[in-house]
């Protein structure tokens, strides 16, 4: 029999709930499965790291957007340097997400997770980044 409340959205809303859980008690994860080789949890840690820097780096490029290109079109700016500071949130927070999903995975045995996140991330800053040498570039020449 089908369970009429169990539906897949209903699923995968309660697993990232209780992901969200995790990340105020990581503690919980010692619960399931077996402890990983602890390089392998290093590892996911320095990954977890690297993805904070990237987040930073985001922020950081968000102020230097508003404070370094003042003669550029207002809305434009503004658009560019808000893109950039909601990049490094978003980053910093899919960076804990993932950070416990491997850890999860590696308690569990199971495969690592897979995301296409470095890619969206990776197309959003290459796109912005060619936004940002056109309008550099109009101003010189301008």
């Amino acid at each position: 029999m089908i369970d009429a409340n169990r539906t897949p959205t209903r699923g995968k809303l309660a697993s990232a709930v209780a992901d969200v859980r995790l990340w105020f008690a990581p503690e919980r994860l010692r619960a399931e499965g077996e402890t990983p080789d602890y390089r392998f949890s290093l590892a996911n840690e320095r990954t977890f790291l690297a993805w904070l820097r990237t987040a930073m780096a985001l922020v950081g490029g968000g102020f230097a957007v508003d404070q370094f290109l003042p003669d550029t079109d207002g809305t434009l700016r503004l658009a560019a340097a808000l893109t950039l500071l909601a990049g490094g949130a978003v980053c910093a927070v899919r960076a804990l997400n993932h950070w416990i999903r491997c850890e999860r995975a590696m308690r569990r045995g199971e495969d690592l997770p897979v995301s296409r996140f470095p890619v969206v991330l990776g197309l959003a800053v290459g796109v912005l980044a060619l936004v940002m040498v056109g309008l550099v570039a109009v101003r010189w020449v301008g």
